[in-house]
């Protein structure tokens, strides 16, 4: 109905429920004339006539028990929908839609996560865990609203460094090299590389790293989850390059790399062309006020 708005239906249940345009307007707060011209509003659009007049006041027609029901479900589910996005952006008790890196799964976010909810316990984090790339297309369809990723996106997006990551080189506990403490990737050109796929993100650290040194391994195996390349490493099927913290985890040599560039910057990217919701501003702010690193 163009010319009806949600309000007019209320009030058309409302006239339905007291029988008595002029007690209605008084009980609605509205003068009885404009009350009138939102019932003949409707009775215009449909073609109907929904009420009769009597000396008492007015009886709904047959034809109104139809239309109101379908004005009651109308005004119940606009109802709810405003509850539900009040409450969403509450930015006491809202909903923050945060992607995350796989690679941040089980070191930065959880600790991030902790600190937030102890600063706003009622606000809801809901999680989209994926590859770098994904969370560029749903920050731009509005399917997340902040991204912790290691690459930071042009256009018109907002950038805040949280962590500066050590990448290191990983080998099988059986490695020629597995009593050494630091290493140049040169002197790994001969053994097969273990990396994501291309289209990842952190493949390009990697590519840029092994460039740098003017080497370019064959590839063994790829995986777009690093936990399982650091597996995979330890299992004697090659070696990778990976941030730190993954060395050892199921038993591959972690070695330090000679190059200064071997090491990532982890950040949060938010849209900056559209204004952040309440609840996820708050979540930058937090992440400002408590987690913000220097630029690299």
């Amino acid at each position: 109905m163009r010319s009806v708005q949600i309000r007019d239906l209320a009030w058309l249940l409302a006239l339905a429920e007291h029988g008595h345009v002029t007690d209605t307007a008084a009980i609605l707060g509205v003068s009885q004339p404009t009350l009138s011209r939102a019932v003949a509003r409707i009775e215009d659009e449909l073609g109907v006539r929904l009420f009769e007049r009597l000396p008492s006041g007015v009886r709904p027609t047959s034809h109104a028990e139809l239309v109101l029901a379908a004005a009651g479900d109308i005004v119940e589910r606009d109802a709810r929908m405003r509850s539900a996005l009040a409450s969403r952006l509450d930015p006491e008790a809202g909903v923050v839609h945060l992607a995350f890196l796989d690679s941040m799964a089980t070191s930065l976010v959880p600790r991030l996560l902790r600190g937030f909810h102890e600063h706003a316990p009622r606000v809801r984090v809901v999680l989209t865990q994926e590859a770098g790339h994904s969370m560029l297309r749903d920050l731009e369809s509005g399917a997340v609203e902040l991204a912790i990723t290691s690459v930071r996106p042009a256009g018109e997006h907002g950038w805040l460094p949280l962590q500066h990551e050590r990448l290191v080189a990983i080998v099988p506990p059986t490695h020629r090299f597995r009593d050494r403490k630091r290493i140049d990737l040169a002197e790994l050109a001969g053994d097969g590389l273990i990396t994501p796929p291309d289209g990842f993100g952190y493949r390009d650290h990697v590519r840029a790293l092994l460039a740098e040194e003017g080497v370019a391994p064959r590839v063994s195996f790829e995986s777009v989850d690093l936990a399982t390349i650091e597996g995979l490493v330890a299992a004697g099927l090659g070696f990778a390059i990976v941030p730190e913290q993954f060395a050892g985890v199921s038993g591959s040599v972690g070695l330090a790399l000679r190059s200064a560039s071997a090491r990532r910057t982890i950040g949060v990217v938010w849209r900056n062309d559209v204004p952040l919701a309440p609840p996820a501003a708050r979540m930058l702010d937090f992440l400002r006020e408590n987690w913000a690193v220097s630029p690299a």
